[in-house]
């Protein structure tokens, strides 16, 4: 009877599962649907040179908030489980605390150094006095990117539903703001202030959301938490935080300069094919980030635990649940990739299309590489975590350097195969490792 009732348990916690990631699938594509028709109105509004700038301003910002901020939802639902299963809600308030001054420190970073490169580096390589001028203007948003600790409690709490649907809230009112600048014949200024503006109250809400859960489960007054002694009380803490982020930044190097350097290595046209092709596996690896986003906290949960059956029981649901979509997307897109690019972008791109297929492959198994990366930052292996993807992210960009020229846009797709193969291969040996030896 108490196995049936264990396995009834385990089986209505995958269904939630399921359930969770398909609120944070639905709010992500809803968001990016949604988002385009902004991005459309912006793009009416201000013709091609114009948006140019602001497009310029908005990859700037989110390129380094990418590279330098901080992610400290990480640690706090590595930490904040294992709290959670003690039921100290004193020191929960303490993590939460810790938490937002380190996404607040990070941020206000990150603004200086944006800005510093700017001024800096603007000038000698080109960028005009006015783009720079409106380029530090939309870093404005980066110092209020700390949605880290509210991240981290809507997550540990089960709140998939607000973390999906809020963001999806926020972009509407973009929207219908960027069709009332259309009417109005509002100028860049206008619409950079906008985009900016939203930006930022997105974020101040979901730090408001994050406060309200919390006071709703009883934990109140975190700022005035006290932080004396929390490395003794969370030891590995400032280590586990330092590797988890690193690791996500050199992982960043490898999906945002990619582009450039088959732009350096090549020609213009070819990095534009390679984005495409880049562009169409990312939507696939976004399933990957929302499984991973709902499947961290409960593996953090499980190993507080000592539930190590539970444990492999998710890891292996997971990965057999994101084989499957990766082998299913594969062979839907070997069937209609060219088709759907001929109809979409033109005749011209094409070529494009084998990209595609040998980016496709590369996916397959960087979903797999999601779901062991969670597990082994649950299991606070998080320097074998960075060991794999240091050396990953190495033979990725020797790859690319040697084959580009060769090969053309295809070597840097052949490289993502081979970052994610030795991925999963070092994340593997150290994920075995350890639960032969659990204690």
């Amino acid at each position: 009877m108490a196995r049936f009732l264990q396995g009834w348990n385990d089986e209505a916690r995958f269904a939630q599962r399921l359930r969770n990631i398909g609120h944070l699938l639905a709010g992500n594509f809803a968001s990016s649907f949604i988002g385009l028709i902004g991005f459309a109105l912006t793009a009416r509004a201000l013709g091609p040179s114009q948006y140019g700038i602001l497009a310029l301003s908005f990859a700037y910002a989110r390129g380094i908030e990418r590279l330098l901020a901080f992610r400290s939802w990480q640690p706090l639902i590595k930490y904040g489980a294992e709290v959670l299963h003690d039921e100290d809600r004193d020191a929960l308030r303490a993590l939460f605390k810790f938490g937002l001054l380190l996404d607040m420190g990070t941020a206000l970073l990150a603004w200086a150094i944006a800005v510093l490169l700017v001024l800096v580096a603007g000038p000698k390589i080109g960028i005009s006095q006015d783009t720079s001028r409106y380029v530090i203007m939309f870093c404005t948003v980066l110092p209020f990117q700390m949605t880290g600790m509210s991240v981290a409690a809507l997550r540990l709490f089960d709140r998939y539903q607000v973390l999906a649907y809020a963001q999806v809230v926020g972009t509407c009112i973009r929207v219908l703001l960027c069709g009332l600048g259309l009417a109005a014949g509002w100028g860049l200024t206008e619409f950079l202030m906008l985009w900016a503006g939203t930006q930022i109250l997105g974020s101040l809400n979901m730090t408001i959301l994050a406060f309200i859960e919390l006071r709703a489960r009883g934990i109140h007054k975190v700022m005035s938490a006290p932080l004396r002694g929390i490395t003794t009380r969370f030891p590995g803490l400032f280590r586990f935080s330092v590797s988890s982020n690193l690791s996500s930044s050199i992982r960043s190097s490898a999906s945002e300069l990619d582009t450039l350097l088959v732009g350096f290595l090549t020609d213009p046209a070819s990095a534009g094919l390679y984005h495409i092709a880049k562009r169409i596996g990312r939507i696939a690896q976004q399933v990957g980030a929302q499984v991973q986003a709902v499947l961290f906290p409960d593996l953090a949960r499980a190993w507080a635990s000592k539930d190590l059956a539970a444990f492999r029981k998710m890891i292996a649901q997971a990965q057999l649940l994101l084989i499957c979509f990766g082998v299913i997307a594969l062979i839907i897109i070997a069937a209609a990739i060219n088709k759907v690019l001929e109809l979409t972008a033109g005749p011209e791109f094409v070529a494009a299309g084998p990209l595609v297929m040998v980016q496709m492959v590369a996916v397959v198994f960087i979903l797999n590489a999601t779901v062991l990366y969670s597990a082994l930052l649950a299991m606070s292996l998080e320097r074998s975590a960075l060991r794999s993807i240091f050396i990953a992210i190495a033979f990725f960009h020797l790859t690319l350097i040697l084959l580009v020229p060769r090969l053309g846009p295809m070597g840097a797709n052949i490289a993502h195969i081979v970052m994610a193969c030795i991925w999963v291969t070092g994340m593997m040996a150290a994920y075995r490792q350890r639960l032969r030896a659990p204690s």
